[in-house]
């Protein structure tokens, strides 16, 4: 018998159907981030990410044209075992010297990206309004700006945007994401916390009131605690969007990065899913705050998937990738933290999930704590191995992309 069939045998032994994990996994898409091989500096002209994020490091071969990150990326996709979306972000179009600004934004701007997502066997693109490293980020703030010029200025970005997902959704068949997340805080305390909110409403309900198709698109707010110079006082607070994507029957999504630090999203995601029919997830890995470092195989991410995979929410939560180190090989990031993932998925469609939640409403607790430390021993690396095998990958991804750094990355210099 080989490693999986030995593996199989085990997990038999608790009721768990392998193959048919294997099968399921292969079915769950993730949402692959742009930002990661240019550190967030995008194409249009904004310059380094600012309105608090931060990229640290200055590893050699940062992607410096869309050409450039098109081949990272795809570079980085034959590593990764499953299936995939890109994720993009507005400051990403495609201008080709065109003058324009992000509130006039049109679907042939996002064209050649299209293009390539086709090319690589993608399943679809995600979007998001870029509503940072811009000029008229003003004091701060954007949607929910005292300036009226300014406030609509985002606001039209943003309903620019919906549009081009409507384009995204069309081409692939498939419904696009849209989170809009705003940098909109103050660094003191402020004087009144109520009145921006009530701005950032009103942009939030003209953006939706622009006449998008709710089948194609699906709309989410993102709510974070602080930013860096925005530390006292954040505008799109948990409080604010939960609310305000429930009375408006739009998506909320957790970034489990944007909380505080004894605040775990994986217990968030089964409380949502009690009131949401969709819920949107970030995935990063914020050490001490929301730092965005590569996400690995940690135990909240392990609840994180059980939590979508014990629920039945495999179809309700649209995952995807958030964070950005440019002090390690960008492409190595990339993978690690796409396959971190899939393997923390994969690990929670190999529990007995039924069998635990019997035990634990018929007040079995010394049995189903046994049962919870019995199946941590059980061989996930087998299955694991052999999933790999069968999307024509190994555990070995480190030598391709350092023949690729090689090759190409030491060539920008």
């Amino acid at each position: 018998m080989t490693q999986y069939e030995y593996a199989k045998s085990d997990f038999s032994a608790f009721g768990v159907d392998v193959e048919g994990a294997l099968e399921k996994l292969k079915t769950i898409p993730v949402s692959v981030h742009c930002w990661q091989g240019d550190d967030v500096v995008g194409f249009d002209g904004g310059g380094a990410a600012s309105g608090g994020i931060q990229t640290t490091g200055n590893y050699p071969g940062r992607a410096r044209s869309f050409d450039e990150l098109k081949a990272d990326l795809k570079q980085a996709f034959s590593l990764m075992p499953g299936k995939k979306r890109l994720n993009l972000h507005a400051s990403y179009a495609v201008l080709c010297g065109e003058k324009v600004d992000r509130d006039a934004y049109r679907p042939e701007h996002f064209s050649p990206w299209v293009r390539f997502a086709k090319e690589i066997g993608l399943a679809g693109i995600d979007f998001n309004p870029t509503c940072f490293s811009h000029r008229n980020v003003k004091d701060g703030l954007t949607l929910s700006s005292p300036d009226e010029k300014i406030r609509k200025f985002w606001v039209r970005h943003c309903i620019a945007c919906l549009k081009i997902a409507e384009y995204f959704a069309d081409e692939f068949s498939t419904p696009c994401l849209v989170n809009i997340w705003v940098p909109d805080g103050l660094k003191d305390v402020p004087a009144d916390r109520l009145t921006p909110r009530l701005r950032l409403k009103k942009s939030l309900d003209e953006i939706l009131a622009c006449g998008y198709d709710r089948k194609k698109v699906v709309v989410a707010v993102e709510s974070k605690v602080f930013g860096i110079g925005v530390e006292s006082y954040t505008v799109g607070s948990n409080e604010f969007y939960q609310n305000y994507a429930a009375k408006n029957d739009i998506c909320c999504l957790l970034d489990n990065g944007h909380y505080h630090p004894t605040e775990v999203v994986s217990d968030k995601i089964p409380a949502l899913l009690a009131f949401y029919d969709r819920i949107a997830l970030h995935v990063t890995r914020g050490v001490r705050w929301d730092s965005d470092h590569v996400v690995v195989l940690d135990d909240e991410l392990k609840e994180i998937a059980k939590e979508i995979v014990r629920n039945d929410a495999v179809d309700k939560v649209m995952i995807g990738l958030d964070y950005f180190d440019a002090s390690i090989n960008r492409l190595s990031a990339w993978v690690t933290g796409q396959r971190a993932i899939q393997k923390a998925l994969l690990a929670a469609l190999l529990m007995p999930h039924d069998r635990l939640k019997k035990l634990q409403d018929a007040g079995e607790f010394t049995e189903l704590m046994v049962m919870q430390e019995r199946v941590k021993d059980l061989p996930i690396g087998a299955v694991w191995k052999e999933y790999l095998s069968r999307e024509g990958l190994d555990e070995d991804y480190l030598t391709a992309i350092r023949a690729y750094e090689k090759k190409i990355l030491k060539e920008r210099l």
